[in-house]
């Protein structure tokens, strides 16, 4: 009996002393998104229906002061309302005002137009407006909705909250990168998306892939990064006098002429380029102007592929 009693207490000895590997490798359930509540504000466009009273249904704009005028009752105030709070609401008026029995007031309510409730997406994207809060809109689908962004977007996009409006938050979202960063945040009714336009440096004249080539935040670009980026020169580039074309004060432009042969070899120093700058290599038996050969180059400014550089 003792000995029995003592192989007890040692095995439970041992299994207190194990780790407990099962609870606290647990992994964290990840919250799951939910569809908010949408509420009624003005200029919302509501489809009203009377069980056997169709004479009280209809379509009902909400004026600015949050209400619609139904018939034989009058101004009602659904502003800040679900769809479900309204129909109750109406039912009660219909019946505090004699008009209606209980039994037959039931409504239902629709919000077939919301003027208040939808996203605005602006900036970069092919179609920017104003798009529909129904259910659980995530970043990527307001975005793809919108057409998707244009190659001349930055990749940090700024979203403000309708519930903080002075506290707007700047996350990276960029699906063309090497690895692509697709981030789950969630847009709520009333949300506005900004995408700020990337800065531009465009490498023209005699390269293997001339064009425009953009710049974020977070990337700098010099002048040898840009001519790998462009393939570098062609046939007969003349590599020791490229033109460096950069916007200055007062809407003029500075042309700096630049041996990249020099900084290849490490006796030049390598340039970093700001957002406008038109970095030109010319071919060495081509005399035309330098702004001249650059106006034909950027075609009116129509015909620059726009490239997305990788990261």
């Amino acid at each position: 009996m003792a000995k029995t009693l003592m192989i007890t207490v040692i095995f439970s000895a041992f299994l207190l002393t194990q780790p407990t590997a099962g609870i606290a490798q647990t992994p964290a359930i990840p919250a799951v998104p939910k569809a908010p509540t949408l509420r009624i504000g003005p200029g919302d466009l509501l489809e009203v229906a009377m069980f056997d009273n169709p004479e009280l249904s209809g379509r009902f704009r909400v004026n600015e002061n949050g209400e619609i005028t139904f018939p034989l009752l009058g101004p009602v105030h659904v502003e800040g309302d679900t769809a479900e709070e309204a129909a109750t609401f109406i039912e009660k008026r219909y019946v505090e005002a004699d008009i209606l029995k209980p039994t037959n007031s039931h409504a239902t309510v629709y919000i077939s137009e919301y003027a208040t409730q939808g996203i605005t997406i602006n900036g970069e994207v092919k179609t920017p407006g104003l798009y529909p809060a129904l259910g659980i809109r995530m970043i990527n689908d307001v975005i793809t909705s919108a057409g998707g962004v244009l190659p001349t977007a930055s990749s940090k996009l700024i979203i403000t909250h309708v519930s903080a409006p002075d506290s707007p938050v700047t996350i990276e979202y960029n699906p063309e990168a090497l690895s692509p960063v697709v981030p789950r945040v969630q847009i709520f009714p009333g949300d506005t998306i900004m995408v700020p336009r990337a800065g531009i440096v465009y490498i023209l004249g005699n390269v293997q892939r001339p064009g425009g080539f953009t710049l974020d935040g977070r990337h700098s670009l010099t002048i040898e990064e840009s001519m790998a980026l462009a393939g570098g020169g062609g046939h007969g580039a003349a590599m020791n006098r490229v033109h460096l074309m950069r916007n200055v004060e007062n809407n003029r432009k500075e042309d700096i002429l630049i041996s990249i042969n020099q900084i290849y070899k490490g006796k030049a120093p390598d340039m970093a380029l700001k957002d406008g700058d038109i970095l030109y290599i010319p071919t060495s038996n081509v005399k035309l102007a330098t702004q001249q050969a650059i106006t034909s180059a950027l075609g009116i400014g129509t015909q620059i592929t726009i490239y997305k550089t990788a990261y």
